[in-house]
């Protein structure tokens, strides 16, 4: 990797916002897009983001803030989408110059509504993206603890291992580590998965379940994810790496988790629109669990937990009355 190497980040939130810290370290200039033009001028006057992650404090210098994506885009190398999934279509929607020649990673956690596809197939069916230049930012990895330098882990997985060990080492630093991994249509399932387990993890410690409950439904989970993405895209890999149970793990149980924080007041008695209204940021999981109960109507794998999630979250179920008929159902 040179660190000249041109690297542009879309998207304004947390996660953008610790990935461009991350490529601060190695980079001598990185590209951020934000579409909020006042979130710009407030970074180059202030040095940090006003609305996300504002311990983190960036030199200007190092870099090419717009909020025009087709300059981004005409000028990168490497693109790393760290839109919210539910944004996606619409910023994408405003390009003029072609994704085809780029090397394009998706940190985005979530399902593209509008076609119910993961990042990496919408990309490839949508923009005609060689799956060989898409990849994935894969955690366990939490936004606030790359601000407070925490020593955190990240996977890049893509098909071509020369391409995910040039993200790597632009990521790589004392208080980050990545390994890579050719699975990139079940790391990107997996990360899109294990948001809606933490929605049930929240839900749960809303009802009152303890940590007992916890760790049952957090074992089941891993399990249902594994018949899961088998369905989707078979081919060998051990569910218990990082990738997988780690990033389930740290998503089900941190407090910093916003999909578990969401599952939390829908289990308090919170309705969908109003715990989404409350929180003021966007939980991945929410738009998952349609698709991904929608793909298993096709595949079916046993997924309870999903399918629970689903008929709380978007069948108006009781929390309460349909957790408890999952409590019997767990091993």
């Amino acid at each position: 990797m040179k660190k000249d190497t041109k690297v542009v980040v879309l998207g304004g939130g947390s996660w953008a916002t610790a990935i461009v810290k991350m490529l601060c370290e190695k980079v001598d200039q990185v590209g951020w897009y934000m579409r909020n033009t006042a979130a710009i001028e407030y970074i180059k006057e202030h040095n940090h983001n006003p609305n996300y992650l504002t311990s983190v404090e960036f030199k200007t210098s190092q870099l090419l803030l717009s909020d025009d994506i087709n300059e981004l885009v005409e000028y990168a190398e490497i693109i790393i989408f760290a839109i919210p999934s539910a944004f996606l279509n619409t910023e994408l929607s405003k390009l003029t110059v072609s994704l085809k020649d780029k090397m394009v990673f998706s940190a985005i956690k979530g399902i593209v509504p509008e076609t119910g596809m993961i990042v990496g197939e919408h990309l490839n069916e949508t923009y005609e993206i060689p799956f060989e230049n898409i990849g994935v930012i894969a955690g366990p990895c939490h936004a606030e603890e790359v601000a407070l330098e925490r020593l955190s882990y990240l996977t890049i997985a893509c098909q071509d291992e020369e391409k995910a060990k040039c993200l790597a080492d632009c990521l790589t630093s004392d208080y980050i580590f990545c390994k890579t991994s050719d699975d990139i249509i079940g790391t990107e399932y997996a990360a899109m998965l294990k948001n809606i387990y933490a929605i049930a993890a929240g839900i749960a410690h809303g009802l009152g379940y303890g940590d007992n409950y916890q760790a049952v439904l957090m074992s089941n989970a891993i399990r249902e994810m594994k018949r899961y993405i088998k369905k989707v895209h078979k081919m060998k890999r051990n569910i218990n790496n990082s990738a997988y149970l780690g990033d389930l793990l740290v998503t089900g149980y941190s407090t910093f988790s916003r999909n578990r924080m969401f599952g939390n007041m829908i289990g308090k008695g919170y309705t969908v629109k109003s715990a989404m209204m409350e929180m003021k940021m966007v939980a991945e999981g929410y738009y998952a669990v349609k698709s991904a109960y929608e793909i298993n109507q096709v595949n079916g794998a046993k997924t309870p937990i999903i399918d629970t999630v689903y008929s709380v979250i978007y069948e108006g179920k009781s929390p309460r009355k349909h957790f408890k008929i999952l409590s019997e159902n767990l091993d």
